[in-house]
């Protein structure tokens, strides 16, 4: 049990390895139960219960690896603070289920989905299977685009054009934070001072600062195509 929290544990994470693969068809599964699932949990209280079962195990997530960082002295304010867009996008997913905030839902379904989504595919990830970190990463990304995707299938949300700018606004003031938090830390969240050590989309971006600025594209690109589907319902 020690090693399945230990800090120091050796194993390293590979990606697209066969565990990677085994975690991403996980939440590929638990989405598509929840889709097969949507008119089900329309009806009497399966909504509610659903709702705050997906906030629970986001809540969970957050709580236990801010205990894990204490436990194992690894929390520091340079790399621990929740200022990852992932982390940020954790809390707004919470307080949109338990608020079913539909201004919370519009930044959610861009930031959230889009951030949880290059995530899980490139994970900035040092823990192999079965270490906790591991297990706390995939389950609290998954259950990002879950609590979104629910609030689409199951409450009947949708996301607008005006929110692609509104979410771009939003993260583009969150970088402005950000960038001052790692000034004052020596910390690189968001990616904002530097590249991550590990292969993710930013290597084909440019160098920094350029591909902060190539980054800008490729958000509102990836926005308007998560849009599409939504543009074609409302034309018809």
């Amino acid at each position: 049990m020690d090693r399945f929290f230990d800090a120091q544990a050796a194993a390293s994470f590979f990606i697209f390895s066969q565990e990677h693969r085994m975690a991403l068809s996980v939440v590929a599964l638990l989405i598509a139960l929840l889709f097969c699932l949507r008119r089900w949990f329309r009806d009497g209280n399966q909504r509610n219960i659903a709702r705050w079962s997906i906030a629970s195990v986001l809540i969970l997530c957050e709580v236990s690896l801010n205990i894990w960082y204490v436990r194992e002295g690894v929390y520091q304010a340079k790399d621990t603070l929740p200022l990852e867009l992932c982390s940020i996008s954790l809390y707004l997913c919470v307080v949109m289920l338990l608020t079913r905030s539909r201004l919370l839902f519009q930044i959610c379904y861009y930031a959230g989905i889009g951030g949880a989504l290059q995530a899980l595919l490139t994970p900035v990830l040092g823990y192999a299977f079965p270490h906790y970190r591991f297990l706390e990463f995939f389950t609290a990304h998954g259950f990002i685009i879950l609590a979104v995707l629910f609030m689409i299938w199951v409450e009947g949300y949708r996301p607008n054009f005006r929110s692609i700018w509104l979410t771009l606004g939003f993260l583009n003031l969150l970088l402005i934070v950000v960038w001052f938090v790692n000034r004052a830390t020596g910390g690189n969240y968001m990616f904002v001072a530097r590249k991550p050590d590990t292969a993710s989309l930013l290597d084909v971006l440019g160098p920094y600062p350029w591909y902060l600025l190539s980054l800008e594209g490729v958000v509102v690109l990836l926005f308007l195509l998560m849009y599409l589907p939504f543009a074609r319902r409302r034309s018809n």
